[in-house]
């Protein structure tokens, strides 16, 4: 399974979430045994490349794009 929450979940307006939120997410993926999670877009701002680095830090279990 390829998740995309993370990133496409913040396309539309008005969406966005906090770092901790990510985190929450990216558990709750790595719980449910996903192979891949699309973690955002880290070129997009510094915030997202945070996200990204975080969530990689934190779950060895899937892979993070």
């Amino acid at each position: 399974i390829f998740d995309t929450t993370l990133r496409d979940g913040e396309q539309a307006p008005g969406c966005s979430m906090t770092l901790g939120e990510k985190l929450r997410v990216a558990r709750a993926l790595a719980e449910l045994k996903v192979d891949v999670i699309e973690a955002g877009f880290p070129a997009a701002s510094p915030g997202d490349f945070e996200a990204v680095q975080a969530i990689a830090e934190e779950d060895p279990g899937p892979v993070i794009c």
